[in-house]
């Protein structure tokens, strides 16, 4: 059985737009991400379990893997 798991995911800033493809890991959770173009830190939205599930396009492996994640 092949993993589907996507690694990938690209972050766009919720205060400038900016977005940026990053490898995302796959045995931890990112809590903190400092944009790059405003250095805005973006932290999870309230019910979300890390920068890739607020403001990814892919959702954090162990989600993606209906795991609990953290």
């Amino acid at each position: 059985m092949m993993d589907k798991t996507k690694t990938a995911s690209v972050l766009t800033c919720p205060e400038c737009g900016h977005r940026k493809e990053e490898q995302m890991p796959t045995d931890a959770c990112q809590y903190f991400y400092e944009c790059e173009q405003c250095r805005t830190v973006l932290k999870p939205k309230s019910g979300d379990c890390c920068v890739y599930c607020s403001y990814g396009t892919v959702a954090c492996p162990p989600i993606q893997q209906n795991k609990s994640c953290c």
